[in-house]
């Protein structure tokens, strides 16, 4: 029985053996370790610290269950120094190594195994050339110094067998190798082998620190960064936070968002940017933050359409009242759309003054075709970048307002409500309404292109609404670009029917007002629209209503658990709710006296009234021009005053009035601007007026650009202007005779309740807008035999 390191007797066969996956154990090392196959767990609970018994490395770790020739021949002697079960099914184990043997066979495979073989002895152990070798070992120890294991072993003595073994267990070579070692018995040709392979390891030693002092050299700020990010990824890991979960997480949104060809290369480019960041730090902040915006874009995802124009005309007529031309409008724009194949139509753009109901039609065709509405406001925008986004060059670039509301809309077919057109702004950023000329150009909005996106989207299926209230602002390509619909206003009958139908009820609701707790009858109705509204819209009437529903509010809160009877508001009751009223009809009183005319004027507000006042005084023939006007409004009045002194005499008027007179012409509510040609018949009938003594027609109001030939030119604004004269009580109207066309467009109330005057020449305006001639004006200016007499010429 031959005799291993430590004074231990070699087992007799057949012995326990154990195969081991990798490594090989050493003769004179230690090892610990974990076992847990069927074989070797029973092999172990078998056995006690200090027993002997054999390992033999496995040809390949993959086999579970080996045979002999799955073996290496050459195993060691171990004894198990150590041993610790950690379940039932796992042991871990140290070992110590004590020798060779030669593997001759398996004789047992369950419960586990046993094995023939024989210790193998060591040759030419104490020669003077294995000493020799083992000190030049030393040696290159000594030089190569690569880790602590290696330095202590150079530093010390011993057999030279046991050096190779012990430095061949150190080298962390692979299996092949160190089963290369390990089968040869013969000591110097073993030292041999382990000098190859420490030259090898000086060598790989050599190549390993060459790499990293140029590694080091040319680690900079953004090198090092990159460690750290990958020593922050490894924590993550193992704390199961790693970013690829996001990254996977951005890359299947990505792919569900169906994105263009186009955009899909720009997004792949770009994940891999974000992969080459590191995902941590600012400029993989900023990918990730692009990305995410291309992710959630509607590229491909559209709201289910109701075309149905019955449905939408009814959603119509359901949320507002009157409008039937408009109505005609949107309806005939909705049946272009569901027609054509393209789905290209025109942009519409609502104009009107505040309140008529621009915004509110929006969502009702938003509504009636079953798609997200969204309104963007524009009024006061002056950087060119709230439309087409910032660069992502700049830091917190964002893109604009469009692509924002298409994220929020979630589908590439919504309604968009551009709010307040014309009062876009030009800042040093660029012009906005610029911008928008590609939005509203129906042949070009298909490859919409956003700055911070830098990928075109397509924007032809949007439905684009736009509300102005005047188109004197914008530009003429931009007007070009939008088919108008103006809306002037309401009539008094229209606004009774709105409070009745919208306001009140909506605000009782609002209020918390039960039904039947208030009643407000349509006397009450008609006298707030008269008496305490004079718009084209419908808000201040709303602020009216909510006024008395605040007032039924407060009684009903105070009866506690009485029941207050219900509160029925009648026209006796405004003054104690709602204040003294705020209008009055005072046309007949301010044109009382000669000299005073009633013109109209538009505004961006919608129509309105306004009186020419004249006076004379003794002086040399000045004239004095008040109200705040417009250059153009003064120049109307020196063209009238010049008309009136070239026909003097046939006016009746002496043609030396100016000689020994001063003129004044005012227009009240002198804190408003005032210009435009159109008050130039207001003020030559003023004039004619205060000059022969002859008073204006206290239920006349006109309107019409007067030449130095006493001609009467058409003006704009017809329709605000005219609903204006109704609002006010008036009954006639003395429009340009080439305005005739115009009133076609006034709502049928207004038209059967005013009587139209239309007038080519000053001479037929003056036989209209003044009272008979009394005493003292026998020759007046010509009116022939087809002139207008004074209420003679009903036209609707």
């Amino acid at each position: 029985m031959s005799t291993l390191r430590g004074g231990v007797a070699a087992p007799s066969s057949p012995f326990p053996v154990l195969p081991l996956r990798t490594g090989v154990i050493f003769p004179g090392t230690v090892m610990p370790l974990a076992v847990g196959r069927d074989r070797s767990v029973a092999l172990l609970k078998t056995l006690s610290p200090g027993d002997v018994l054999g390992v033999v490395a496995q040809r390949d770790a993959k086999t579970v269950d080996p045979g002999f020739d799955d073996l290496y021949p050459v195993g060691t002697f171990v004894r198990l120094q150590q041993i610790k079960k950690v379940s039932e099914g796992e042991f871990r184990v140290v070992l110590e190594g004590l020798g060779r043997f030669a593997l001759k066979g398996l004789t047992q495979r369950d419960p586990y195994w046993l094995a023939e073989g024989e210790a193998i002895e060591e040759r030419n152990e104490d020669s003077a050339e294995a000493r020799a070798i083992a000190d030049s070992v030393r040696e290159q120890l000594q030089v190569l110094g690569e880790g602590a294991a290696l330095g202590r072993l150079g530093g010390s003595g011993g057999e030279p067998g046991l050096l190779a073994d012990q430095v061949a267990a150190s080298l962390g070579l692979g299996t092949d190798k160190e089963m290369a070692v390990l089968a040869e018995a013969d000591v110097v040709k073993r030292l041999g082998l382990v000098v190859g392979l420490l030259g090898e390891a000086k060598v790989t030693a050599e190549v390993r620190a060459k790499i990293a002092d140029d590694v080091r050299k040319g680690f900079g700020k953004h090198q090092r960064e990159a460690v750290l990010r990958e020593q922050l990824r490894a924590i993550k890991r193992e704390l199961g936070e790693d970013d690829d979960d996001e990254l996977g997480a951005l890359r299947a949104k990505l792919d569900r968002a169906g994105l263009p060809d186009e955009v899909r290369t720009i997004a792949d480019r770009e994940l891999g940017r974000l992969e080459a960041a590191g995902r941590s730090g600012p400029e993989a902040n900023v990918i990730r933050t692009y990305l995410e915006w291309l992710a959630d874009l509607p590229w491909q995802k559209r709201a289910d359409v109701n075309d149905d124009l019955d449905r939408v005309a009814e959603r119509l007529e359901q949320d507002h009242y009157g409008l039937d031309d408009v109505k005609k409008r949107i309806l005939e724009h909705m049946a272009v759309l569901k027609l054509s194949p393209n789905k290209k139509g025109t942009i519409l753009c609502l104009v009107g003054p505040p309140g008529v109901g621009k915004t509110s039609l929006g969502q009702s065709i938003a509504d009636a075709t079953g798609r997200p509405f969204l309104r963007i406001a524009l009024g006061g925008v002056r950087d060119e970048a709230e439309i087409r986004g910032h660069r992502r060059t700049y830091v917190g670039a964002l893109p604009g307002r469009l692509i924002h509301a298409l994220r929020k809309a979630g589908v590439k077919n919504p309604v968009f409500l551009l709010d307040e057109i014309d009062k876009l702004g030009v800042g040093w950023g660029g012009s906005p309404e610029a911008a928008l000329l590609e939005v509203l150009d129906p042949e070009q909005n298909k490859t919409f292109t956003d700055h911070y996106l830098e990928a075109p989207f397509d924007l032809s299926e949007v439905t684009f609404l736009c509300t102005a209230n005047s188109l004197e602002t914008l530009s003429a390509p931009l007007r070009d670009r939008l088919e108008i619909i103006e809306l002037s206003g309401y009539t008094p009958d229209e606004k009774r029917h709105i409070a009745r139908r919208h306001l009140l009820p909506r605000r009782m609701k609002e209020h918390g007002l039960p039904e039947g707790s208030l009643a407000v009858g349509d006397e009450a109705l008609d006298a707030i629209v008269r008496d305490y509204t004079r718009e084209p819209g419908v808000r201040q009437l709303d602020r009216q209503v909510t006024k008395i529903c605040r007032a039924a509010a407060l009684r009903v809160a105070r009866a506690k658990d009485e029941k207050p009877a219900p509160l029925d508001v009648g026209p006796p009751d405004l003054d104690a709710l709602l204040g003294k009223p705020r209008y009055f009809a005072d046309a007949a009183e301010r044109t009382a006296s000669p000299g005073v005319a009633t013109g109209l004027a538009w505004t961006p507000f919608g129509g309105d009234i306004l009186f020419i006042e004249t006076s004379r005084m003794p002086g040399k023939g000045g004239i004095e021009i008040t109200g705040q006007l417009g250059d153009v409004m003064k120049e109307s009045a020196r063209a009238a005053l010049t008309y009136v002194r070239s026909n003097a005499s046939a006016l009746g008027v002496g043609p030396e009035f100016l000689e020994r007179q001063d003129l004044h012409i005012h227009v009240p509510a002198g804190a408003v601007p005032k210009d435009g040609p159109s008050a130039g018949v207001t003020i030559f009938t003023a004039l004619t007026s205060l000059l022969t003594g002859r008073r204006v027609r206290p239920d006349t109001a006109m309107t019409g650009e007067c030449t130095l030939r006493g001609r009467v030119l058409p003006v704009g604004g017809i329709k605000a202007k005219v609903m204006a004269a109704h609002r006010a009580g008036l009954t006639r109207v003395i429009l340009p005779a080439k305005n005739r066309r115009d009133v076609d467009e006034v709502p049928a109330e207004a038209k059967k309740a005013l009587e139209f005057v239309f007038a080519e020449d000053m001479s037929e305006v003056l036989a209209a807008a003044l009272e008979p001639a009394g005493e003292g004006l026998t020759a007046g200016l010509p009116l022939g035999p087809e002139a207008p007499r004074a209420g003679s010429q009903p036209t609707a």
